[in-house]
Order: C-alpha cells, then structure tokens, then sequence
C-alpha cells in the first residue's frame, strides 16, 4: 500500500480544512498526529494543509472496489459560471474519535493539525513509512493518483471558486462582510447522500459530539467493509439495504438511538421499495423544491433535515436549513421580524430562507454555513480581533508573574 504524502495547489482562502470538516456537517473525520483522518470514497486518509496546498495520504482502503459509479454532475445544470469537472464519487468517511478529549479541544487541534508539517510543500511525494508505493491503473487508464485528486476535487468541490463567491457575498451583505474576514476556507463538502441522510436523521435534537458518536456505532454495527491498522479500525457506511434488514430497530434501541432507531430503519426500508441507494443518489437531478419534497417522504426528515441533505450532498446550493442558529442570526444579526416569531412555522421556514436567497443568490447555501460555523459556541475565540488577542495574552503573562 502507497504511504507516501502527496500534494496539490490549493489555498487556505479556497478551503480551510479545520472549519470546513469540523463545522457540522460531516460527522467521521477526526484528528490524528499531524493530520485529519477519515473514510472517503472506500480509502483511509490522512489530510493536511499548508498556506498554498493540501496535503493528503491514502494509507488503505476499506473493502474491495474503493470507487464505485454513483449519478453525479454529468449533464447537470449548475446556476455558475464555474466549470463542473467529472464526477468521481464518495462512499466516505470514517475515523476512530479520540474518547475523553471535549469539542472544543478536539476543535483546536484538528485546526491546529492542518496548518502543521509545512516542511516538504514543494514537492509532490514524500515517503514516510518504509514500504514500496504501488501505482494502480483503472479501467479508464487514470493512476491511483489521479483518482485521489479527482475524489478529493470532488468531496470539496473545489471547481467552485470560492473567494470570488465571498467576494459577492461581502458586497450585498455587510454582515457578511464584518463576520467572514476570521471565517474565509469554509465550503459545501459534496457527500454521499446514504451517509449524510442517515447522519442527520441522527441529528434531531442532538449536538455534533453527540451525533459522531451515534453514526460511530451505525457503522461498527452495520458496516460489512473495514480496514485495521494499529489496532483502529475504519469502516465503510452501511449500505441502505444493511439498515433496511430485520431487527434494526431493536438493534438500535440497544445503542442508545432512541426514536431515531424506527426513523432509520423505515427510512431505510422506504428507500430499499423505490429501488434502493440509486433512488436517492437520481434525486441529484431534480430540481431542489422535487428533491426536497421526496426527502420529506421519508421517516424522520422534516424541512430542515432535507435541506441538510439538498444542500450537502443533492447539489442544491441555494438549500438553506433554518434552525435555532439561524433564526437568532435572522433576529439578533438583521433585525427581521422573522427572528421574532414564537414558533418556527412551515411558512416563516421558507420566508427566512427567501430572505436570505435575495441577499446572497445561487450559492445562499454555502454563504449560510460561514455564518452557522461563526455562531457556533467551538469557533467563538476566531471573533476576537488580533488585537484584543494580544492584549489579552499579555494580561495573562502579568498574572502569572505575580
């Protein structure tokens, strides 16, 4: 298996990997020595970053066809000028969280993480572990390389020229424009809709530490590919047709699911009658209010789980979910009368996510999640000016010296 680190052009303005993968919405990257560790697209990696390049190691893969065929953006109208390149899909993600380290802490460092081992950025391998570097070629006659970029292309849909959208955003938002400057690198990942959907039905009255515990034991459970390495083991998300079997609900009661338990397995079940994972991958091609309206089918997935699933893995970039971080920014952040009212009804849901769509355009989504992640209690300390920073560090040293 190929150990070696490799690299490509890629600024920390155009994708910021600590915010991005720690922001809510993906739920199996954790932090390793040096690196951000998970399950994509059937294999193991460790990711970094430096100022200029992102930095990546497969290091195994789970099961035995780690690039499967799933509908993408072939023939997809996209509302940009920016091009879509071929679509190489996700399975995704997976990693073994480090027990006993709180949210906040696991934040930093995975943060921290990103912007270490600079050394070695100019070049595009780097061997790190004495074994010999395997280069496959696929049917299409691309490397192991060449897909790895492509997946990693894909996963942070990074055709998507994101300082030009922050550029837009800042213009006709002067909220925007104050929050974003401490907030520049977060982008829309392009999940694979079977593990974001089931994530969020997990989500429901639940926070992210919570959550990635849940969809941990999802995967120990269901999960029929892994990978072990050092006594971790990584595992691929179960298939639709794995969660849809008998004794699921039970199963899950047992693991502490709760009511989510007979939301996932009817979900699963449902999916499995319309034709199974393909149903829900074609639902790409629709349009967002079609797409949003099936999901809505589903056991468990209300508007705002929807438009989770719309936005992070269906191609909807206008989909904004509205929960109670939005609808106190609509209130305390824009001082609209939607912020104000006392239940959050069918119509005031889609009335604030009309109000931000004016504002920001095509790309609303997106410009939703800079302002989610800054109003997120992990990501306060990146509020405070390099100033008040520096003044409250020497604060700190005169304490300590007396």
């Amino acid at each position: 298996m190929a150990t070696f680190w490799r690299a490509f052009p890629c600024s920390k303005a155009e994708l910021d990997l600590g915010l991005t993968l720690a922001c809510g919405q993906s739920f199996r990257w954790a932090m390793v020595p040096g690196a951000i560790s998970g399950v994509l697209a059937g294999r193991v990696w460790r990711l970094s970053q430096t100022d200029t390049h992102i930095r990546y190691q497969v290091i195994g893969h789970v099961g035995d066809k780690p690039t499967p065929s799933r509908p993408g953006r072939k023939n997809q109208k996209r509302k940009s000028n920016t091009p879509i390149e071929p679509n190489n899909e996700t399975v995704q993600k997976k990693i073994k969280s480090e027990k006993n380290v709180d949210t906040k802490k696991q934040t930093e460092m995975m943060t921290q993480a990103m912007t270490s081992n600079t050394e070695g950025t100019k070049i595009s391998k780097i061997k790190t572990e004495d074994t010999e570097e395997v280069t496959l070629k696929t049917e299409a006659g691309l490397t192991e390389d060449d897909i790895c970029i492509s997946v990693l292309r894909d996963y942070f849909q990074l055709d998507v020229k994101l300082t030009d959208l922050y550029e837009q955003w800042c213009k006709a938002d002067p909220h925007f424009k104050q929050v974003s400057p401490n907030f520049t690198g977060i982008r829309m990942l392009r999940q694979d809709p079977v593990e974001n959907l089931f994530s969020f039905i997990c989500s429901s009255n639940n926070h992210i530490s919570r959550i990635s515990g849940m969809v941990e034991r999802l995967c120990e459970a269901y999960s029929t590919q892994q990978y072990e390495l050092y006594g971790v083991t990584y595992y691929a998300f179960p298939t639709v047709s794995a969660l849809a079997g008998k004794g699921v609900e039970e199963r899950l009661r047992k693991l502490g699911f709760g009511y989510r338990a007979r939301y996932i397995s009817e979900t699963a079940q449902y999916i499995m009658k319309q034709g199974g994972e393909s149903w829900l991958y074609n639902l790409r091609t629709l349009t967002y209010e079609e797409a949003k309206a099936e999901l809505m089918k589903l056991s468990g997935v209300g508007a705002k789980v929807a438009d989770c699933v719309c936005l992070m893995s269906l191609d909807k970039t206008g989909a904004i979910p509205v929960d109670t971080h939005v609808w106190q920014i609509v209130n305390r952040d824009y001082k609209h009368k939607l912020g104000t009212t006392k239940t959050l009804t069918d119509k005031t849901y889609k009335e604030i996510g009309d109000f931000f769509r004016q504002i920001w355009g095509p790309y609303a989504g997106w410009a939703h999640s800079v302002l989610f992640a800054a109003d997120l209690r992990r990501f306060q300390e990146r509020k405070t000016s390099p100033e008040k920073k520096a003044v409250a560090k020497k604060s700190v040293k005169k304490k300590k010296s007396r």
